[in-house]
């Protein structure tokens, strides 16, 4: 866990347990000395002002995690390495709840959050996430000095970036590639391969602007059949606080502004079985905005939010691509419509998931041997 990551060492922990009880070794965990942390008050005022907002509210999961990036920036954040002197912690938690107990007291109408306890909370943290902490940067490095495979991964997708996303409808960090560097504290020439990973459909959790929705349109805030149809198998629900997410069609324009933002080498394309069945698949490749035609995402969620997406309609198939393997078992219909994808986009497909499990992969480009 790289030093860009904001961790709650509660939900680490009950992680932790819960992978160690079904017998999983957690011993080779390694935890960044620089990795934040999110605390009580993050929770708490991440949850009490998005309620404030009402019906302007950005849908986070609630977990703190926008309050703690925020802590950062503002350079009162609590690190990981702080957990082992009591006495900065103690400093540093004095420091943030001056001004967040106002906050919450004076703006929010709520109880002050108390600094004995969150602080004998996370000073009970130190003992067991210990012997997970190390200089991961340094660790990387060494793998990289002796020429090891190194995969760096992170969560959420481009438009939830908050430099390159539909702004405020974003995350509380850069999660696009190029920070993958700055996040785990390896140089940017290290990385050759970038991986894009995108759905063969589109979904979207929270609020935001979603050009390629699939809504009814006598209920704009339902959605259609196929909507309902994508989520339900293709078990749409947020990994963190379980709520539905949108669906839509693929947003092949998005795509391409993702694959720009990126700088990505190949795509890989999930879910394709949950498209099975599907009488006619529909493929986003722009817009009209204001009068003229796009075919890329233009910036900034008002005028994502004013798009008319222009629809190419494919025929769908009937046959069962689960667990499919091999490209030349798929479909003639589903290699057509992932064939146009690549052409839009410009990028070669490297890989197709055609099922949960880790074999139900098409592989055609294998990034750690190209």
């Amino acid at each position: 866990i790289a030093n860009g990551v904001v961790i709650d060492p509660g939900v680490l922990l009950e992680e932790i347990k819960g992978l160690t009880e079904r017998g999983i070794d957690c011993s080779k965990l390694v935890i960044s000395t620089n990795a934040h942390l999110i605390t009580p008050y993050h929770r708490t005022i991440d949850k009490v002002s998005e309620r404030f907002l009402g019906k302007a509210k950005i849908g986070t999961t609630g977990r703190g995690i926008g309050p703690a990036y925020a802590d950062k920036i503002n350079r009162i954040g609590i690190r990981v390495q702080d957990l082992f002197d009591p006495s900065i912690l103690r400093q540093k938690l004095e420091g943030a709840l001056r001004d967040k107990n106002q906050v919450l007291i004076k703006v929010f109408n709520r109880k002050g959050i108390e600094i004995e306890e969150v602080l004998n909370e996370y000073l009970g943290y130190a003992d067991i996430l210990k012997p997970y902490v190390c200089d991961t940067a340094l660790l990387l490095d060494k793998a990289l000095t002796d020429n090891k495979v190194v995969l760096l991964e992170g969560s959420q997708g481009t438009l939830l970036d908050v430099d390159h996303g539909t702004y405020p409808f974003v995350t509380s960090s850069n999660c696009v590639a190029g920070n993958a560097a700055a996040g785990s504290g390896v140089g940017p020439s290290s990385l050759h391969y970038i991986l894009g990973i995108t759905k063969a459909y589109c979904t979207r959790v929270g609020a935001g602007p979603f050009p390629s929705e699939l809504y009814d349109h006598d209920n704009p805030k339902k959605q259609d059949s196929i909507g309902i149809r994508l989520a339900e198998v293709g078990k749409e629900f947020g990994s963190v606080t379980g709520r539905p997410r949108r669906t839509g069609w693929l947003d092949a324009a998005a795509l391409k502004r993702s694959i720009q933002i990126n700088g990505l080498t190949g795509l890989c394309m999930t879910k394709l079985d949950v498209l099975d069945g599907i009488e006619t698949i529909r493929l986003c490749v722009g817009y009209k905005l204001d009068g003229k035609t796009l075919d890329v995402l233009p910036r900034g969620a008002e005028a994502v939010a004013r798009c008319e997406p222009i629809f190419e309609d494919f025929k769908g198939w009937t046959e069962s691509t689960v667990g499919i393997t091999d490209w030349n078992k798929l479909p003639k219909t589903a290699q057509d419509y992932l064939k146009r994808v690549q052409e839009i986009c410009g990028k070669p497909i490297a890989m197709v998931s055609t099922g949960p499990e880790r074999d139900e992969t098409i592989l055609l480009e294998h990034p750690f041997e190209s």
